[in-house]
């Protein structure tokens, strides 16, 4: 969808919609322009309505002036409205028109900063997701009719400007809602594997790792989670170089990459098993932050690790009861092969951390659904051993609008995951499952600044109550990585 900035609204007709994003507490200011499009039809219709301006709040004329539709997104208070607020009234905007039938969005802005206007676009890049590549069937008026979107703003190069980056960022999260909204089918480990080395277009270095690599390296609790697959297990490593010194020290993301999960011996019910597929979520937002790091050209060195498996039952599969050696050297007594994601993540921190020495790491990964029980799905539960990364990442939550809630890591529950026979096992039953499932992973840390976000409360949403997040995949932890990135660590 093509997104344009100038300085008019240009020409109007019964194909183009005009929207104008307003305060509750400044409503006339933003109702001068809506009074000109429509001649006065949009304040008679405000006086007659309950819309006042609040954030989300939106209000839909038919017929009235030139276009074909006019439009009031609210905002909430002009004091101290924060970009998520703005992206939120440009995306609904957007919903309440895309299937319309108009063609064109003429977002008038005249009354915002050039920031509030890149931030519009940005919510509406955000707002118009749609994974859409399998449908065949699906009748014309059931699509979006709206291919264009002006954005009207007195300071037009300077909003284009402001938005270069937000438009990057998007393209990140798209990279990952499209890679989350696959079926399993069509990515699985080396399919996900090949889409990540097409980024080497984009500046990044991209190296993937075979079972072969893998075993060479003593990665035996990540490969055994794909014994029962006949999909070859990968390790995707990805860099970004962008510092002014190529060599300095870099930071790391790492990514829970299970393209499928039944299970495996210990296999789920068959009630929502298809979702299952959305169980690579932490690799998909590792790889849409590279993705937006590279788009953005941001001057930090940051290395990307997926660990991709498919985890399935078969007569090769890891049993109940078994004893890897993980990479690290410690032996791990698997209790359940459903655990199988703190498996995968246990040798793909060690190696990034023994490999590229990074000032922290942060984990990404569909983990527990204890987390869903503890948060619901409006925050992902952060887990770490360092405060200053924790705060950190708390400060770029709220502005990035991906909401965390810094969860305990007490040693006490560490009793719950050890073995009689082996030196960890991967469950600890279902008290504080999300937790011990954390304090499992911190064993494969050697003591490096870490944090684990467990997003499997976040990483799908159905339905979604956010105007910029679709339903369905919602490419969580990659504008919330994007700010800590740019709040903290660029040169």
């Amino acid at each position: 969808m093509q997104i344009d900035f100038t300085t008019e609204r240009g020409a109007l007709d019964v194909h183009t919609a005009v929207a104008f994003i307003v305060f509750e507490d400044d409503l006339q200011a933003g109702m001068k322009g809506a009074d000109a499009v429509s001649g006065g039809a949009a304040s008679r219709a405000l006086g007659s309505s309950r819309f006042k301006g609040g954030k989300r709040q939106t209000l839909d004329l038919q017929g009235v002036g030139e276009a074909g539709r006019l439009l009031l997104a609210g905002a909430g208070p002009k004091d101290g409205a924060s970009p998520t607020d703005i992206e939120q009234a440009a995306a609904s905007a957007y919903g309440v028109l895309k299937a319309s039938g108009v063609a064109t969005l003429v977002f008038d802005l005249s009354v915002l900063s050039p920031e509030q206007a890149a931030a519009a676009a940005f919510g509406v890049q955000l707002g118009s997701y749609r994974f859409d590549r399998y449908r065949t069937t699906e009748k014309a008026e059931q699509k979006p009719s709206i291919t264009s979107i002006r954005i009207a703003t007195p300071q037009a190069d300077q909003a284009r400007a402001a938005f270069a980056p937000l438009a990057a960022l998007a393209e990140g999260v798209r990279f990952t809602q499209d890679l989350v909204s696959e079926p399993a089918n069509v990515l699985y480990p080396e399919e996900f594997a090949r889409r990540v080395k097409s980024l080497e277009s984009m500046g990044l270095q991209v190296e993937v790792l075979g079972e072969a690599d893998m075993a060479r390296l003593g990665m035996g609790s990540l490969l055994c989670v794909g014994l029962g697959s006949r999909r070859e297990s990968q390790l995707a490593v990805i860099q970004w170089k962008g510092a002014q010194d190529p060599d300095a020290q870099p930071i790391a993301f790492v990514g829970k990459g299970v393209c499928f999960d039944t299970g495996g011996i210990s296999i789920k019910g068959a009630d929502g098993m298809e979702d299952m597929k959305w169980d690579m979520g932490g690799a998909g937002a590792v790889a849409g932050l590279m993705h937006a790091l590279a788009g953005r050209k941001a001057k930090v060195n940051a290395i990307g690790i997926l660990g991709l498996v498919e985890n399935m039952p078969d007569g090769n599969a890891t049993r109940p009861g078994d004893v890897v050696t993980s990479m690290s050297g410690q032996t791990i007594e698997v209790i359940n092969t459903d655990a199988e994601g703190r498996l995968v993540l246990a040798d793909a921190l060690w190696y990034c951390q023994d490999r590229f020495k990074p000032k922290f790491m942060v984990d990404l990964a569909t983990l527990t659904g204890a987390i869903i029980v503890s948060l619901g799905h409006d925050y992902a539960g952060l887990f770490s051993n360092d405060d200053a990364l924790s705060d950190s990442l708390l400060a770029a939550s709220k502005v990035s609008g991906e909401l965390l809630w810094r969860m305990p890591l007490h040693g006490g529950y560490d009793k719950q995951i050890e073995s009689m026979i082996a030196d960890v096992k991967n469950i600890g039953g279902r008290p504080a499952g999300s937790i011990t499932a954390a304090l499992f992973l911190q064993k494969f840390v050697n003591g490096l600044p870490w944090a684990h976000l467990d997003i499997a409360s976040v990483a799908w949403k159905k339905p979604s109550s956010n105007p910029t997040i679709p339903d369905g995949a919602s490419g969580f932890g990659v504008r919330l990585l994007n700010q800590l990135v740019a709040d903290r660590y660029e040169d």
